[in-house]
């Protein structure tokens, strides 16, 4: 396959921080790259290097000629007071194949729900995501780069853009935490880690196969260690011995033994850097019944106008509850509803007495962001009670990874994944019954998200999970309540795990898809049965059918004109009439439809 980009002793450093050193790598065309890591070590930043929207400190990128590069970054920028057309076409655009590559568009990443004038600043968080990569794609791109594309998406919108990349034959770099959205996509992964002999490890295989390959490689880094630590050992304990070892031929056992020394200290470095510790604490007795919900209900509008009805369910002591559902649909507002900030519109949300809830916000308005790592966790001492013992405050935000000057910053300077981080941390010095985790899950590595979900199944209370990672859903929740993407306001199913409910979703997306087909299939059928009813009736079908054709006729001569008109530079600078005249043509060509239709009947009847 032909190389489209190539990256040379790639080296970079942030605040006197080395990244990555002497890096190389390679992409391809149709490559599904996955580019995946701990929190901090440059990946984000290796992707802007690769778009050249930064340069490194040393070493080369090569493009190959003529391609095109598409970037969707994390939280794109777009102009909120734009429409939505005005996001894809420039103003000097004169060309057709953009405006029809726009409407295409539009209509493939499904804004073609909205009125084309609607603007930027009234869409959802996804929906400016999908138009963010719609923008992107205008620019026709062999190779589209994507840093966390699935933030702010929910979950239809992520199985609609995994859809969209395995039919695309754009080569993809992703940077995602979402495991299942890489198991799905990918076909190579790119494991950016000091740990790494160098910092980049491309590995070729699915996402499963890499981890099992990554955890073989760690094993095997640190017996290397080991046995590097005795050798050295043993080597310095003979240095020890005294005057032999200073003979002029033991000087080469020596520098050996030097650079052993240094070969151990960096494979400690490497293999030191340390894994976050979380754990939630016991519970003195676990409760068989902490909330009851009866017929629960809630409205923002009218009387009609519900989020969801009919709930029931008990929340035990060591209940395990995902919510799934549209951006929207009631999931935050079901959370708010149990921790009491609301009142349902009907229904009842009975507590248990006695017992704390812990809450996680999505938006973790709890940390202040002016004060630093260390205020944050402990405002007043050196000291903060966690699980029945006084510990030191940087020592236990060691268990996190904060180290050294970090833990003097503002909070403001951390990264998502830290953020994140230094929020559970607060939340491990509080004792409860509950646990309420409204998306804990983005920014954070791969790595703690897996000590995070084997802490939440250990947890002896009970846990209330809103996620987009579906994979990280499927291990820590035994139930699932779904809001339906379908019928607003309706009753919330429940399912035991997410694969069922994707399984469930996917298939009732195709029966409704069918019965709509068949509604419209039966309607023509009708039409078309009335039509050559009242042919046969008056005998007139030969008539008829001459009629019909010369209407064809004059149809496909207006089509041919209208579509003529679409390419005048006149109309294609006038947004008002290149709608209008493409209105016009809609209409011509739903007409053509029709009489074609009717022309293949009466000729079925005349034969």
């Amino acid at each position: 396959m032909s190389q489209l980009i190539s990256a040379a002793q790639i080296s970079h450093s942030f605040s006197g921080r080395i990244l990555f050193n002497q890096l190389n790598l390679g992409i391809e065309e149709n490559d599904r790259i996955g580019l995946v890591g701990p929190n901090g070590v440059g990946k984000s930043t290796l992707l802007k290097i690769l778009t050249k929207k930064i340069n490194p400190d040393s070493g080369q990128v090569i493009w190959r000629k003529g391609l095109q590069v598409g970037y969707l970054a994390q939280d794109p920028l777009l102009n909120e007071e734009d429409t939505i057309i005005e996001t894809l076409l420039r103003p000097e655009a004169q060309e057709s194949e953009d405006w029809i590559l726009a409407y295409e568009l539009i209509s493939k990443i499904g804004l073609d729900q909205f009125d084309e004038s609607e603007k930027v600043k009234n869409l959802s968080g996804g929906w400016k995501k999908r138009l963010a990569l719609a923008k992107e794609l205008m620019g026709r791109p062999h190779l589209l780069f994507l840093d966390e594309p699935t933030n702010h998406l929910d979950l239809e919108g992520i199985l609609w853009l995994e859809e969209f990349i395995n039919s695309t034959d754009i080569a993809i770099v992703t940077i995602t935490h979402d495991r299942l959205f890489l198991q799905r996509i990918c076909k190579k992964i790119f494991d950016l880690d000091p740990r790494n002999t160098n910092f980049l490890w491309a590995f070729t295989g699915s996402y499963d196969q890499y981890c099992e390959s990554k955890d073989i490689l760690i094993h095997g880094q640190l017996q290397r260690e080991k046995t590097l630590r005795n050798t050295l050992r043993r080597e310095t304990e003979w240095l020890r011995r005294g005057a032999k070892a200073r003979q002029t031929k033991q000087k080469a056992r020596i520098e050996r033994a030097g650079v052993l020394d240094q070969d151990v200290q960096t494979l400690y470095e490497k293999n030191n850097r340390g894994e976050t510790q979380i754990s939630f604490g016991d519970l003195e007795r676990t409760r068989q019944k902490l909330i009851e919900i009866e017929n629960l209900g809630k409205s923002y509008g009218e009387e009609t106008d519900y989020l969801f009805r009919h709930l029931d369910l008990i929340i035990s002591g060591k209940a395990r509850i995902g919510l799934l559902g549209k951006n929207g649909s009631g999931k935050s507002t079901l959370i708010k509803l149990l921790l009491g900030l609301e009142s349902p519109t009907e229904g009842r949300v009975i507590k248990s007495y006695d017992f704390n809830i812990s809450y996680f916000e999505q938006q973790r308005e709890t940390l202040n962001q002016e004060a630093s790592v260390l205020k944050n966790i402990c405002p007043d001492g050196d000291y903060v009670y966690f699980q029945d013992q006084y510990i030191h405050v940087r020592s236990y935000l060691e268990k996190f990874l904060f180290r050294g000057n970090q833990i003097e910053q503002p909070v403001s300077r951390l990264s998502g994944g830290e953020q994140a981080r230094l929020r559970l941390a607060q939340l491990m010095l509080q004792k409860s019954q509950m646990l309420i985790l409204d998306e804990p899950t983005n920014d954070l590595d791969l790595e703690t998200l897996q000590v995070l979900s084997q802490a939440l199944q250990d947890y002896a209370g009970a846990v209330v999970l809103v996620t987009h990672d579906r994979y990280f859903m499927d291990e820590v929740c035994d139930q699932i309540i779904s809001f339906s993407p379908f019928t607003k306001g309706s009753k919330p199913i429940l399912f035991t795990g997410y694969f069922q409910w994707e399984e469930w979703y996917l298939n009732e997306k195709e029966r409704i898809l069918e019965e709509s087909q068949k509604t419209k299939n039966k309607t023509k059928q009708a039409e078309i049965k009335v039509t050559v009813s009242s042919d046969k009736s008056s005998q007139k079908s030969q008539k008829e059918l001459a009629k019909i054709q010369k209407q064809i006729e004059e149809l496909e001569k207006k089509q041919q004109d209208l579509s003529n008109q679409l390419q005048l530079k006149e109309v294609l600078s006038s947004p008002l009439k290149l709608n209008e005249i493409s209105e016009e043509l809609n209409k011509v060509n739903k007409n053509l439809e029709t009489l074609l239709m009717k022309w293949e009947e009466l000729e079925i009847l005349k034969s």
